[in-house]
């Protein structure tokens, strides 16, 4: 019975058509604070959900402050682990919820997030687990930010270091691995191979141009990603609707870059 719990959520944060998703995390105020784009949470799912996007993703203050009661649907993933850019070690991720009170909030999905490699990753794996493991209970679809992060991490984007990082996380039961973009179609074909969940890239830090984000999007879309999760170029572009519509364009219509930039105009 959880499967079919699972499956029915799912469809809540992605296509049931194309089997794509686009998420817009807003789970920043927790690391960095009251960051721009994010200061009134309830207009900027507002924007994104008119945009087109599949699902926002953030804390428990993303339901209470974000939550429209208006407006276009839009799934809600619920993000259970933490750390402050103040914490001692910003890697070691904590877990600050559990996926029964995502159940009772009305989540369709909850995060994790894991960094392989950091100096605590065994306490961050033993989280995972029991969180898959809570997961599977309930029928509750989990989504694993799985990023290598640590002193024996030359590269964040290395693909023999991705693709571990996305491995791990499919194998102790996510159904959707969200991981860092390695830079060419050929290198993310080998991390898309090798993780046998739906793989998701993310958006990173804010970057120069926003036809630069459509580009990595339109590049992981051709080495067979499922989607994209994009925070600070989503939320702190310059039109956050226009710019979901044109991520919208390649991942669930196979737009390119030159088609779906027309959208930002």
């Amino acid at each position: 019975m959880s499967q079919i719990g699972k499956a029915i959520r799912l469809e809540r944060i992605m296509n049931r058509e194309t089997g794509k998703t686009i998420i817009v995390p807003m789970d920043h105020g927790v690391t960095l604070g009251p960051v721009r784009g994010l200061l009134d949470m309830a207009e900027m799912v507002n924007k994104v959900a008119e945009g087109g996007a599949n699902a926002v993703l953030g804390h428990i203050g993303l339901p209470l402050y974000g939550h429209r009661r208006y407006g276009r649907d839009i799934g809600l993933i619920l993000h259970l682990m933490g750390s402050s850019i103040l914490s001692p070690d910003p890697n070691n991720k904590v877990l600050v919820m559990t996926v029964e009170e995502a159940l009772v909030i009305g989540a369709d999905a909850v995060s994790v997030h894991i960094n392989i490699g950091a100096e605590n990753d065994a306490e961050m794996l033993r989280i995972l687990g029991e969180v898959s493991r809570q997961c599977m209970r309930w029928g509750m679809p989990l989504v694993a930010m799985m990023y290598p992060r640590g002193k024996k991490v030359k590269s964040e984007h290395d693909v023999e270091a991705v693709k571990l990082a996305a491995r791990i996380g499919a194998e102790l039961g996510a159904d959707i691995v969200k991981t860092n973009y390695t830079g060419d179609i050929d290198s993310f074909k080998e991390v898309v191979k090798g993780c046998p969940a739906p793989v998701v890239i993310a958006g990173g830090p804010k970057v120069e141009t926003q036809e630069d984000v459509l580009q990595m999007v339109w590049e992981a879309m051709q080495a067979g990603c499922a989607g994209a999760s994009i925070g600070r170029n989503v939320f702190q572009a310059e039109d956050p609707t226009k710019m979901v519509r044109a991520l919208y364009r390649i991942v669930h219509e196979g737009w390119d870059v030159d088609e779906a930039k027309k959208e930002l105009e």
